[in-house]
């Protein structure tokens, strides 16, 4: 008990550290984004800001996680490879932020980044087999551990990434997963991960104000391949290592949306003849503004959706198979009925509003003797989030 008790206190105290430095370094770094040049301008339709926006908030982020760290957690020779691995990320983060990189250098440096713990010991060395019928329960992987290894966590880091394309959405999804990690880790008395991820939730949550539609500062490059890089670390030492018989679901489940996003991303891709690096405006985010939800009800439904694949794995892990598959067509049901109940009146309301503003612009116009084609209603909202192409999209002519 005495020991619990002290786990948890090391857990809230690292928690509300890295917040509290994330929160306070957050001006700083934006002051310091302004100086060395690391802005979005909206120059293009892509934008849907208005106004230039810095965005080396991840750097905020990621100050916020180290100081934390370093006074809470056991610096042992995984963690060391772990930040050793952060460090490299952040770097990359910070120039690519600066100046744009191409892809493929940004896609070398992740790899050496993963490379260095999964040659230290942070290793995926096996999962349960997802064929129910087969008398193996496992698969070892053996020589392809460190293999699978980095191409897991050069895969959620560029997943994540590609989910950076609406105000506060791969932070609060990077923070949901992180939390559903830390409530796991809690329930499994993994102490040693518990307060990683709780620093990595405080630092999140310390900078969610500031990246919160409308958005005063971008975490850009920086902080999402960095979120990434720590989500796919630390599944590998909270999930893969102590859940071995359901290791194959869990880490999928709690990183679902992203790994979903990407995936689809590449099959789609691939189906139409283009290369999978190749951008485009077809993820899951912009779906959701097509169909005529605004930036926050786009980032609220993905929230959910994060939260509902979250929630599963905990009871899947606490409960078994059959609590959680309830658990999650219950969790799916309340969410689409409610889905149905609040967003086509909102969404009806958002447009009408937009026709009006529309209307009101073409009658200016023909006051001053000009005339131009209506655009359709609604025309703003298809226009792209700031977005910009991670190590597995390639940068688009601006």
């Amino acid at each position: 008990m005495q020991f619990q008790t002290k786990m948890l206190a090391y857990v809230v105290l690292a928690l509300l550290v890295a917040l509290a430095v994330s929160f306070l370094m957050t001006p700083v770094v934006k002051t310091f984004a302004y100086k060395v040049g690391a802005i979005d301008v909206p120059k293009d339709a892509r934008r849907m800001h208005k106004v230039p926006i810095p965005r080396l908030g991840g750097l905020a982020i990621f100050i916020g996680f180290m100081v934390s760290i370093l006074l809470f957690a056991e610096i042992t020779p995984e963690l060391r490879s772990i930040l050793l691995g952060a460090v490299i990320i952040v770097v990359l983060g910070v120039v690519d932020d600066i100046m744009a990189l191409p892809a493929m250098l940004k896609f070398v440096v992740q790899i050496v980044a993963a490379l260095i713990p999964a040659t230290h010991g942070v290793t995926i060395l096996a999962f349960s087999n997802p064929n129910i019928f087969s008398d193996n329960l496992y698969w070892v992987l053996g020589s392809l551990s460190i293999p699978f290894t980095v191409l897991w966590i050069v895969a959620i880091t560029n997943s994540v990434n590609l989910i950076d394309g609406l105000d506060g959405l791969a932070n609060g999804v990077s923070a949901i997963s992180a939390t559903t990690m830390l409530v796991i880790a809690l329930v499994s008395d993994q102490s040693a991960v518990a307060v990683v991820l709780a620093a990595l939730v405080g630092a999140c949550v310390g900078f969610m104000p500031y990246n919160m539609n409308p958005a005063k500062m971008f975490m850009g490059d920086t902080g999402a391949t960095f979120l990434g890089y720590i989500l796919a670390t630390m599944s590998i030492q909270g999930l893969f290592k102590y859940y071995a018989v359901i290791s194959f679901v869990v880490p999928f489940l709690i990183l679902g949306l992203p790994i979903f996003d990407t995936t689809f991303a590449f099959i789609r891709r691939i189906a139409h003849g283009q290369s999978p690096m190749h951008p485009d405006r077809s993820h899951i985010h912009h779906r959701l503004i097509d169909m005529g939800l605004n930036q926050k009800q786009a980032v609220a439904t993905l929230y959910v959706i994060s939260a509902i694949l979250g929630l599963s794995a905990v009871v899947l892990t606490t409960g078994g198979e059959q609590k959680a598959m309830l658990f999650f067509l219950a969790l799916c049901i309340v969410a689409v009925v409610t889905a149905r109940v609040v967003f086509p009146k909102e969404v009806k309301e958002e447009l009408r509003e937009e026709l009006k503003e529309e209307l009101g612009e073409l009658k200016d116009h023909g006051h001053h003797g000009e005339e131009k084609p209506a655009e359709e209603p609604g025309k703003d909202a298809d226009k792209e989030p700031d977005h910009r192409p991670g190590a597995w999209e390639e940068e688009e002519d601006q």
